[in-house]
């Protein structure tokens, strides 16, 4: 292969024309300095989810002090009670530090879904939602969906440093993404016919793999790692366009869905159970029809903004500044949205368990690992994690 220049192509034929496809920054693109420029037969899939809200719980609140099939939901999970029989609480969750600082807010999360402690977002390797996407989603149209429902773009789902997968953040964008241009209504009672635009563009991308082969032969081991991560991001390409050329298997008690309306994006809590209520339906629907069997929601970031309704403090700020109350034992106002959250975590269970499957419902075939970022927010305890 000639020399690499950034202005490298792979390239390849296609019904007797060239194409090309352009490659990601590498390093030895650079300077020395580096700053240079089920009615088919199939088994029910399982799918995975995680569900996260920030700022943790008080833990006296929120460990149940008995076990076995009768124990009681203590305070912050009570509104969970018609599913306590389908929940597992895992107490004494710690995030090991092992000398490294505990960056608030971060190192928990990130720790507990990668298993490895980090200072920042600079993860050492990719979240535990990614690998099972990597197994149960290669024949989904999406390998994973993300949603974050208190108006910030944010997400804790990383396949490298740097790289998190983006959240949808409106129910409105959410519809589109799913259920607007590229989607296959599985009930359909039109022929199905491909878009031809879908076919193009996987040829394209098969026609530059013999000289992807002498690309990676020719780089050094670090270009050839980070080549890897873009030709996996490829490759889930392929896989996606190999099945919008396939029409799909028919789905019982699927009805399609109707665009939800447009909503204030912003973190007040009624607008947040809002836009989470609308978002849930919509990923459940998603589920149903085989769109995805991965996704990650995202109610409140780890440094929670959510407000009650005509305050402007956050969430976070009252967990480090409101005062304990006397008769309570802790903060009123930070119980407050601790039991928000749960509820919100019920109406997101309603959603999906609202959808039969099988001799069951959809949630029955679901794995979903809800949890925070710390215990105790005014520490930013990484000890005992719900």
């Amino acid at each position: 292969m000639s020399k690499l220049t950034r202005r490298t192509l792979l390239r390849g034929a296609m019904r007797g024309a060239s194409v090309g496809v352009a490659l990601p920054l590498l390093n030895c693109f650079l300077s020395d300095s580096g700053q240079a420029f089920a009615d088919t037969g199939q088994r029910i899939p399982t799918r995975f989810g995680t569900w996260v809200w920030g700022c943790g719980f008080i833990p006296e609140k929120w460990v149940p002090t008995t076990t076995g099939s009768g124990y009681i939901l203590p305070e912050h999970l009570a509104p969970l009670e018609p599913y306590r029989d389908k929940l597992a609480i895992f107490s004494g969750f710690d995030v090991k530090l092992d000398g490294v600082p505990n960056k608030p807010h971060i190192t928990g999360c990130l720790g507990l879904r990668t298993g490895i402690p980090v200072p920042d977002t600079n993860v050492k390797a990719p979240t535990l939602d990614v690998l099972i996407g990597d197994v149960i989603g290669r024949d989904t149209r999406f390998r994973s969906i993300e949603i974050s429902t208190s108006g910030i773009q944010r997400s804790y789902s990383y396949r490298a440093a740097g790289a998190p997968n983006p959240s949808e953040v409106s129910p409105l964008a959410l519809y589109q993404r799913l259920f607007g241009e590229g989607f296959q209504d599985p009930n359909a009672t039109t022929q199905f016919s491909p878009d031809p635009n879908y076919m193009v563009r996987k040829s394209v991308l098969s026609a530059v793999a013999e000289d992807r082969q002498r690309l990676m032969r020719s780089v050094g081991a670090e270009d050839r790692h980070r080549l890897e991560e873009y030709f996996t991001s490829i490759r889930q390409l392929e896989q996606q366009l190999a099945l919008q050329l396939q029409p799909p298997a028919p789905v019982k008690n699927f009805v399609m869905p109707e665009p939800p309306a447009e909503t204030s994006l912003d973190s007040e809590m009624g607008n947040v159970m809002a836009n989470h209520k609308l978002m849930a339906g919509l990923l459940a629907k998603a589920l149903q029809c085989n769109q995805t069997r991965v996704f990650n929601v995202l109610l409140s970031d780890t440094t929670s903004n959510l407000r009650r309704p005509g305050q402007t403090t956050t969430h976070h700020t009252l967990t480090h500044e409101e005062p304990i109350d006397p008769e309570l034992g802790y903060q009123r106002q930070v119980g407050w949205f601790a039991q928000k959250s749960m509820i919100a975590w019920r109406e997101f269970l309603d959603e999906v368990s609202a959808i039969p499957e099988g001799d069951g419902t959809l949630l029955d075939n679901c794995l979903i690992l809800a949890h925070s970022d710390c215990s105790i927010a005014q520490a930013h305890a990484v000890e005992g994690i719900p």
